[in-house]
């Protein structure tokens, strides 16, 4: 079955960095355009960040631009999140998700319709 395992996120200090992995399984990875998303306490879950499936192409929401990188290696089927000049306003869970197009990248397009348990990520002023 399809398996998304989030994981790399902790308590960081403002101006801190993070880097998150999504570790897949049970599908193919290299067939999927693949997304970042989070959920702050009392929030909606909202994208984040998604890459098509060569790499080749990347959207962020607006305000992790700069700041965000979305990364993946099909030869590991592995996503990554590095995060820099982290703000309190990032504290949130974060999940992984397979998505059909970068520029879908909302949770109602959540290609397979499966979340990880997430990873999170703690951000102190």
């Amino acid at each position: 079955q399809v398996q998304l395992v989030e994981s790399g996120g902790g308590l960081v200090q403002a101006g801190g960095s993070l880097r998150l992995s999504c570790t897949t399984s049970g599908f193919t990875f290299s067939d999927y355009a693949m997304g970042w998303f989070r959920q702050a306490p009392g929030q909606a879950r909202e994208g984040v960040s998604c890459i098509l499936w060569s790499g080749s192409t990347k959207y962020y929401t607006n305000s992790v631009k700069g700041r965000f990188s979305i990364s993946r290696d099909n030869a590991k089927n592995t996503l990554y999140l590095q995060m820099h000049s982290l703000s309190p306003e990032d504290t949130a869970m974060y999940y992984c998700a397979a998505v059909h197009y970068p520029d879908q990248c909302t949770p109602r397009h959540n290609a397979l319709d499966t979340w990880g348990q997430g990873t999170m990520v703690t951000v102190s002023s």
